[in-house]
């Protein structure tokens, strides 16, 4: 379980590396974030219910990396048009 939490939290400077190497892309991607956001929550939660918790850490680790992008997204002295 400390393996699974360790690995997740990796997920945040991930995000933070993801958006800044596709900066380009994060403003007409944000469509995609959300779909991707809400996706990743309905099958986690389903996961989670099942009790197939690999498939819960890699939805939430995909929406965390998800989120992240989405929220970067709107800051504009990070997009930078």
């Amino acid at each position: 379980m400390f393996i699974e939490i360790i690995l997740t939290l990796l997920a945040i400077p991930s995000g933070y590396l993801l958006a800044w190497m596709t900066k380009e892309e994060l403003v007409v991607g944000r469509k995609w974030f959300v779909r991707i956001i809400i996706l990743g929550v309905i099958v986690g939660g389903w996961a989670a219910l099942t009790g197939n918790y690999s498939i819960f850490w890699t939805c939430l680790f995909i929406v965390i990396v998800s989120f992240i992008s989405y929220f970067k997204s709107f800051d504009k002295k990070f997009v930078k048009k």
